[in-house]
């Protein structure tokens, strides 16, 4: 059976834990090691770590980080940032990393998605694209590193299909930090363009738009603002989903506060 996932999403500018609000305002949260401690007592069902900067300051993340992070982590974890070639993956998957999520490469050299795909396997590349609404209401593609981008929405995801990505990673920029909920209509309208599964993030106020999220077509949902600025946990976000039917991994432990 299918279960559905629950992904605390850890923000690195470096060395730091940060929260953005719509790639924006920064606020510090700390040290990515204590992060990943914390949620490894809280069994969580995977972790994503990227590094927001470091395709803009042209560097990879630190392996460093990556190597003690994964040491604190026994569930999947995901890491992305910087991340150009496929001896920058193989580092990063031998210092701990089991999945890579790929941003600014994907418009910097679209061809290096499917060499990655084709060296690693679908179920190793997570593809991750940024969106927000212009002024006229439609969605656009948007890149933190002010990278130029010259592909619609449907350009992109007809692009991730025939690349054979194993997930994608679709994060509002609008509703990042603000914990307003999730941009459903946008999770449906990529959800139904592929049959890739999808992650979404930026928006979540509390467990409800989990569950509402996953019922408009998300597989997982990925998350950062609740767990640190609510009491609201990972496993009170899949308590909800499994009163509303929906399968989900459930361990009788306590949580963890930050």
């Amino acid at each position: 059976m299918l279960r559905y996932r629950v992904i605390p999403l850890v923000l690195l500018d470096g060395y730091s834990v940060v929260k953005t609000i719509q790639f924006d305002i920064r606020r510090n949260q700390g040290n990515p090691i204590v992060v990943s401690r914390i949620y490894n007592s809280r069994n969580v069902d995977e972790l994503m770590l990227l590094d927001i900067d470091a395709s803009k300051e042209d560097r990879g993340i630190d392996l460093h980080t990556v190597d003690a992070a994964s040491s604190e982590c026994f569930m999947p974890l995901t890491v992305g940032g910087g991340l150009k070639t496929c001896e920058d993956i193989t580092k990063a998957l031998k210092a701990g990393a089991d999945k890579i999520s790929l941003n600014t490469i994907i418009f910097d050299k679209p061809e290096f998605l499917k060499e990655a795909v084709s060296v690693f396997g679908s179920q190793c590349i997570v593809a991750s694209i940024d969106i927000k609404k212009n002024e006229i209401g439609e969605w656009e593609l948007f890149s933190h590193s002010n990278r130029n981008v010259n592909m619609s929405l449907d350009e992109m995801l007809d692009f991730l299909i025939k690349s054979d990505v194993g997930e994608i990673l679709v994060n509002s920029v609008d509703l990042d930090g603000t914990m307003s909920g999730y941009d459903l209509d946008l999770i449906e309208h990529v959800s139904s363009a592929t049959n890739i599964p999808v992650i979404a993030a930026g928006g979540a106020s509390g467990p409800n738009d989990c569950s509402r999220a996953i019922t408009t077509g998300a597989s997982a949902v990925s998350a950062a603002s609740i767990f640190h600025f609510t009491s609201y946990t990972p496993r009170t976000c899949k308590e909800d989903m499994d009163k509303h039917g929906i399968p989900t991994r459930l361990l009788d432990i306590e949580d963890t506060k930050f």
